[in-house]
């Protein structure tokens, strides 16, 4: 049954390559934005030497590493959760021999490897010729980022399935959708990062998984924690990981006890 849901990831990796014209696209939207906001925040900074935390050689790499990671990490699983249920194609899924939840998240693993190897990394190459990126020289801070992206695209899936999931209570959930992707780009780090929101907030964020997905890998990756420290922001993950798999759980059995269909 294991090498079943291997699969998934094989036929959405596969699916995501037939169309990767599209992407190609994608790296110049990406370095797009990562050139956008380098030169706003080069605008802010001045002759600064230190923001919230961050020098401006810090900030400069925050920005290219956060949205190349997004790169990686984004899916639109709550999309395609809410598009099987309002057709009824839901019902058919649940009687199958699997986990629902499982295969969405072995699917959009899928869709991740192809983005890790066909934008991410094309797209990051582009963005250190072009920007003064410095990469980390410390090879643990190179592993840890590396780990740490696996569960930033754990959890940001995990809050995906749960807004999906919210279809099955509301019907439509476009409005959530839409309001989960501004959170989390904004709470995350991605945006602005935590470090420089009022203190009062940033307290809040702190205690959220959002800093999870985006403002901690990045830390790592800029230098801005090292050593034992990667350690303590690796539980962080490994702990949000793990809470959120109770709401999934609970609204899954949930949403099987109340599950009717709008349409076919």
């Amino acid at each position: 049954m294991l090498g079943a849901y291997f699969d998934f990831i094989r036929i959405r990796f596969l699916t995501m390559l037939a169309y990767r014209i599209n992407y190609y696209s994608g790296i110049l939207i990406y370095t797009l934005n990562i050139g956008v906001n380098y030169f706003t925040w080069k605008a802010i900074y001045g002759g600064g030497e230190s923001l919230g935390g961050f020098t401006g050689a810090q900030m400069t790499t925050y920005v290219a590493v956060s949205w190349m990671a997004r790169a990686f990490y984004f899916n639109n699983l709550d999309r395609e959760i809410s598009t099987d249920i309002r057709d009824g194609s839901i019902a058919i899924q649940f009687i199958r021999p699997y986990n629902y939840v499982l295969v969405k998240m072995m699917q959009g693993l899928g869709e991740g490897l192809f983005r890790f190897m066909m934008l991410m990394i094309p797209g990051m190459i582009i963005a250190v010729l072009l920007f003064p990126v410095q990469l980390p020289t410390e090879p643990s801070a190179w592993i840890g980022f590396l780990v740490m992206l696996f569960f930033s695209f754990l959890i940001s899936s995990q809050i995906n399935v749960i807004t999906g999931l919210t279809a099955f209570f509301v019907e439509n959930n476009e409005g959530v959708m839409r309001m989960k992707r501004v959170i989390v780009d904004l709470f995350s780090g991605l945006i602005v990062p935590i470090s420089l929101f009022p203190g009062w907030l940033s307290s809040v964020l702190h205690v959220l998984p959002f800093q999870a997905i985006t403002y901690l890998p990045g830390s790592v990756f800029t230098g801005r924690v090292q050593g034992v420290g990667i350690w303590n922001v690796l539980g962080v993950q490994v702990f949000w990981f793990l809470a959120l798999i109770i709401p999934i759980v609970w609204l899954y059995h949930a949403a099987r006890k109340r599950l009717f269909v709008q349409g076919g």
